[in-house]
């Protein structure tokens, strides 16, 4: 019944992961001040909603990161009014791999989006573990619409269902939670069991010459300055 659904969708919103915010009015080169204090610069924006500069915890964002990812709804709270958003783009530090600035998308509950959801693979494959087979990874994500609440955090695939050397998992093969259509490829692969190689086909490997790798060698003055380039490009971009 109708009422069954409002029920369950209040619920499913009220476990929303949720993240607290503030205006933020340092922009620029300044906004540096604001990492150093533990302060994640970012900005929110959507459909019909004024763009604004935020600031958010830079560890209270990292933990909702892991628990929503990029495709999952978050609860985005600023100055006491909440906006369902998703975490549509991060930018990081090249050398530190930390965050640098995220973008927040507030989203319309009534209109389906689109978005990238990450795979997750699960079970074990009779092949790889009786035949020896080796599993390989095509895919790790998939384009995928639904309303913003039917949304997963991640698309699971059974790779128990490869049974055999040469067998194959395509889009087709998974199932997915209601709501969700999937947009990529039905006849795309997403993982197959390769046969292990033979000792001769190893050995010959092993014997192959192989041509020498010549690396770029950057001073670390060099790496310091590009490093600086890349931040001063993203906060250009980004403020």
């Amino acid at each position: 019944s109708r009422s069954i659904v409002k029920f369950l969708f209040c619920a499913r919103i009220s476990l929303m992961v949720e993240l607290k915010a503030t205006l933020r009015n340092i922009t620029g080169k300044r906004v540096r001040t604001l990492r150093e204090e533990g302060i994640l610069p970012a900005v929110l924006y959507g459909e019909g909603l004024k763009t604004e500069s935020l600031s958010v915890s830079y560890n209270d964002f990292e933990k909702a990161w892991k628990a929503v990812g990029e495709s999952s709804l978050l609860r985005l709270d600023l100055l006491g009014k909440t906006h369902n958003v998703l975490i549509h783009d991060i930018a990081f530090d090249p050398l530190k791999n930390t965050f640098l600035h995220a973008d927040f998308y507030a989203v319309r509950m009534d209109r389906v989006i689109r978005t990238h959801v990450p795979l997750e693979f699960v079970g074990e494959s009779p092949a790889v573990k009786n035949e020896g087979g080796i599993l390989v990874k095509v895919l790790h994500e998939l384009e995928a619409e639904a309303l913003p609440k039917d949304l997963p955090r991640t698309l699971q695939v059974d790779i128990s269902k490869l049974h055999l050397l040469d067998a194959r998992l395509a889009v087709k093969d998974i199932s997915l939670p209601q709501g969700v259509k999937i947009i990529t490829d039905e006849h795309e692969v997403i993982a197959l069991i390769e046969r292990p190689r033979s000792d001769e086909e190893l050995a010959a490997l092993s014997q192959a010459p192989v041509a020498p790798e010549v690396a770029e060698v950057k001073t670390e003055q060099e790496v310091k300055r590009e490093t600086k380039e890349v931040l001063a490009d993203t906060e250009k971009e980004k403020e």
